[in-house]
C-alpha cells in the first residue's frame, strides 16, 4: 500500500495516512477543490520524430521531475494521460480555498520553471520546440474512488474538472491559465487578464487570467 500511495501523495500525506489519520478509502463525496491540468505543446509530433525508446525515456524524465514539483507543493497526482498531469489540491487533505490556489500556482510557476531548464537536455535527443500549457480551475467536484472491486482510482470528476481541462487547452504555451475564481483567491497583483475565451464544452463565455511568472 505504501509502494502505491508513493506514486500519488507527498511524503507527508502517506505517513498521515499509513498512521490511520487520514484515509482515502471511503465512499465519493462532494468537495470544494483545485484542480491542475499541464500538457506539452508538440510532444506528440516531435515524439513521431525521436522513436519510442528516446521518446519513452525522455517522458518519464519530464513526469520523474514535475512530480517532484507536485509533491513539493503537497498537490495530489490525480493521473497522467501521456504527457499530461491532473492534480488535486484540497483533496484527500483538506485545506482553505485561499490556500489551495496558492499552492496550485506556485506549483505551476515552478512547473514552467522547470520545463525551461529541461529545454536543452529534451532538444539535445531530437524533442525541441517543446511548451507546457498549464490551466487552474476551483470550485466543487465529486471526489473518492471510482472503479471496481478489482480496479479502481482515487479522482475527482464533474464540471469543475472538465472547466480546469478546458482552460489548460485554451491556455498559451508556456503560460499558466487560471479561472476568475482561482483569480479572486489570489493578491491583486498575481494575475492579469488574458481575455474572455469559448471554452469547448461550456455554453458561457469565460474570463481568463494569465498568472504573472518570475522573470526568466
Amino acid at each position: 500500500t505504501e509502494t502505491v500511495l508513493k506514486r500519488y501523495l507527498p511524503p507527508v500525506l502517506i505517513d498521515r495516512i499509513i498512521s490511520g489519520e487520514l484515509s482515502m478509502d471511503k465512499p465519493a463525496e462532494m468537495k470544494t477543490v483545485t484542480i491542475l491540468f499541464s500538457d506539452l505543446c508538440g510532444f506528440t509530433a516531435a515524439s513521431e520524430r525521436v522513436g519510442p525508446e528516446l521518446m519513452s525515456r525522455a517522458l518519464n524524465d519530464y513526469l520523474s521531475a514535475m512530480n517532484a514539483v507536485i509533491f513539493k507543493h503537497d498537490g495530489t497526482i490525480d493521473k497522467f494521460i501521456g504527457d499530461a498531469i491532473m492534480v488535486l489540491f484540497g483533496a484527500p487533505l483538506e485545506v482553505s480555498a485561499e490556500e489551495q490556489a496558492r499552492r496550485a500556482c506556485e506549483c505551476a510557476k515552478e512547473m514552467q520553471e522547470t520545463m525551461n531548464q529541461m529545454k536543452p537536455a529534451l532538444a539535445a535527443v531530437g524533442l525541441e520546440g517543446l511548451d507546457m500549457r498549464i490551466g487552474i480551475h476551483h470550485g466543487d467536484a465529486v471526489v473518492g474512488n471510482f472503479g471496481s472491486a478489482q480496479r479502481s482510482d482515487y479522482t475527482a470528476i464533474g464540471p469543475t474538472v472538465n472547466t480546469a481541462s478546458r482552460i489548460e487547452s485554451a491556455c498559451t504555451p508556456g503560460e499558466v491559465f487560471v479561472s476568475e475564481a482561482v483569480s479572486t483567491l489570489l493578491s491583486t497583483d498575481a494575475t492579469q487578464s488574458a481575455g474572455i475565451f469559448e471554452l469547448k464544452g461550456i455554453e458561457a463565455s469565460q474570463t481568463l487570467y494569465s498568472l504573472r511568472m518570475p522573470p526568466k
